[in-house]
């Protein structure tokens, strides 16, 4: 018999074992990784299988994982009977399980990984989606049941882990919504279990710890939304927050009812690690709406085979300004008989756009338009080292942003009428 004393959050958790994934997010000291690790010990004493516990880096396992499954051994007195080796990093029990501990950083070593029929990957958000999927392969047994223990603090939407187990709008994935979960506390999707929880679940927390999370409000919201909420969201100052996405069909429809709509097309250059990204635009001018509705992107693709892909627009004769450092592409495109002329590029032209952008009232984006969609919907401004944003860069390289630029390049936006235009900069 082991008798111990748990946060109530956690007491279904620590015996359910039916689904294959089970994906436990929070905020700072909730007790999810304590309560993972208990899981595993009071697992593997009942049952002889071999666990393997994985962080991104293998250095940080010491002091992290490993040092917390003994100190749960040593509080379950069980120290005599469950050995602790450092070299190897292993936890070996009487019945001849036994936990083994990876880093991702060193991937060359799962491949002498057999029999594995429990994976816990600590901080999952930090490790990469490739590894993730890596793991799934290595997670195999001819007899016992599989299963992948995830655990993490809550990141950006952007991240792998977000787009997998709750929603990947690019992909038109939508497994769980995530505000479900906050509400629920736990839910069954599928093969899945997810597990929410905050410092609040954890009955063993010092007053002063969550009084030092709530601190975290009026300083960093950011935090406060991970640490203290523990929910996904956009790590940082949107640049743009008016951004939205529609349907294709009510975003055309949208388009067809605007008066005297503007239509626009730009081009941004790319070839290795850059893209060729062509956006078309329509502006609701008297409204202050940008509406963008149709993309091509790709990259790798020589210039002969980017113009065969796109010669609608030679047909149409529609005018493409595109990025002026490019002149020589620009002429070959011309050659070619496509309308196309560059935008222009002066000091600060990255800002005047950005700020030019910023000017509607709205933007929506059609759902057809995945890159378009990707790079904006969480595009953040990039900050110095002391925090301050940096307001023409950003956390990306966005080439359908520049696109935009490129297209807008002799239109102007007027100021919205009854209040100005807010720039992040001039909060400083």
């Amino acid at each position: 018999m082991i008798e111990k004393e748990v946060n109530p959050h956690f007491e279904e958790f620590l015996f359910d074992w039916n689904q294959k994934f089970q994906f436990l997010v929070g905020g700072y000291g909730s007790s999810k990784s304590y309560h993972i690790a208990l899981k595993l010990v009071l697992k593997l004493l009942a049952e002889k299988r071999t666990a393997l516990v994985i962080r991104e880096v293998y250095e940080t396992i010491r002091e992290s994982c490993f040092s917390l499954l003994e100190e749960i051994i040593i509080d379950l007195g069980l120290e005599h009977k469950i050995k602790c080796p450092t070299s190897p990093m292993q936890i070996r029990f009487p019945n001849g399980s036994k936990i083994i501990f990876k880093g991702m950083d060193k991937p060359a070593k799962l491949k002498s990984i057999n029999n594995v029929s429990i994976i816990w990957i600590e901080e999952c958000s930090e490790v990469k989606y490739a590894g993730f999927k890596e793991l799934i392969g290595r997670l195999r047994h001819p007899n016992l049941k599989l299963h992948m223990l995830l655990s993490t603090n809550p990141v950006g939407e952007d991240n792998w882990s977000f787009k997998h187990f709750f929603k990947d709008v690019e992909n038109n994935r939508h497994i769980l919504d995530d505000d479900e979960l906050y509400e629920r506390r736990t839910v069954i999707v599928g093969d899945t279990y997810y597990h929410h929880s905050t410092a609040d679940d954890n009955l063993f927390l010092p007053d002063s710890y969550v009084e030092q999370l709530e601190e975290m409000k009026e300083y960093d919201p950011d935090l406060y939304r991970i640490a203290r909420k523990g929910r996904f969201g956009v790590n940082g100052t949107k640049v743009l927050p008016q951004f939205q996405v529609l349907p294709h069909d009510e975003v055309l429809s949208a388009i067809r009812a605007i008066k005297s709509p503007v239509k626009r097309a730009g081009m941004d250059f790319g070839f290795e690690e850059s893209y060729n990204a062509l956006v078309r635009l329509a502006i609701d001018h008297d409204n202050k709406i940008l509406y963008i509705y149709w993309e091509y992107y790709k990259n790798k693709t020589t210039d002969d085979i980017t113009a065969e892909e796109i010669a609608e627009f030679k047909k149409t004769h529609e005018l493409i300004k595109a990025d002026s450092a490019e002149p020589k592409t620009i002429q070959y495109f011309r050659q070619k008989g496509f309308n196309m002329k560059a935008a222009k590029k002066f000091q600060g032209s990255r800002l005047q756009y950005t700020r030019k952008v910023k000017r509607f009232k709205k933007i929506i984006c059609s759902d057809s338009c995945k890159s378009v969609m990707r790079e904006l919907k969480n595009l953040t401004y990039a900050t110095d080292k002391n925090g301050n944003i940096i307001p023409d860069e950003f956390n990306i390289d966005p080439h359908t942003f520049s696109a935009i630029w490129y297209a807008l390049d002799d239109y102007e936006v007027a100021d919205l009428k009854g209040g100005s235009v807010w720039f992040p900069e001039e909060r400083r």
